[in-house]
């Protein structure tokens, strides 16, 4: 997790852009895996809001990770709040069904923290209702619902990255 952070401050200082995912109470470990993939590849701190639908042992998620755990900045927090309290600044977003504005409307420049909410209910509307002008939505059918949590972050994260033409990525 060190080399995570010291990576992450050259790639900042070369940039002004950096991007940091937040899991809101994750359900499901094999969807938290595959972020933790995405977050490594894209060089992402991960956030992880408690309760958390699984362990940090669980099989699943380690394997769904693979080795990629040692290239992610993982910190939890026990409820939303702490994790407000401790990262303030940055813009937040946060993706959801009831978002007003598409995210690839959004022009992502600076500090930004995505912020995605659990597979089964999304986020709460108490935390969306406070960030009215913040909440994205990713555009599809009416009948669908929703995308799989792993595949709306990859897609938002690297739209992000693809508008700052990929920071410290190789290509």
């Amino acid at each position: 997790m060190e080399a995570a952070k010291s990576r992450r401050k050259k790639e900042q200082n070369k940039t002004d852009f950096s991007a940091e995912v937040v899991l809101v109470e994750p359900e499901i470990p094999q969807n938290t895996g595959n972020i933790v993939r995405t977050c490594a590849a894209l060089g992402c701190p991960l956030h992880l809001i408690e309760p958390l639908g699984f362990s940090l042992e669980d099989r699943y998620l380690r394997r769904a990770g693979l080795d990629y755990w040692h290239l992610v900045e993982i910190t939890c927090y026990p409820n939303i709040d702490t994790f407000f309290n401790t990262n303030r600044d940055g813009t937040f977003y946060f993706l959801t069904r009831k978002g007003q504005r598409s995210y690839h409307e959004i022009d992502f420049r600076g500090h930004i923290y995505f912020i995605f909410g659990k597979e089964t209910a999304g986020l709460p509307n108490t935390l969306l209702a406070k960030h009215p002008g913040n909440c994205l939505r990713i555009p599809m059918q009416a009948e669908a619902r929703s995308l799989n949590l792993s595949n709306t972050v990859a897609l938002v994260l690297y739209e992000a990255f693809r508008q700052n033409h990929f920071p410290g990525l190789k290509r």
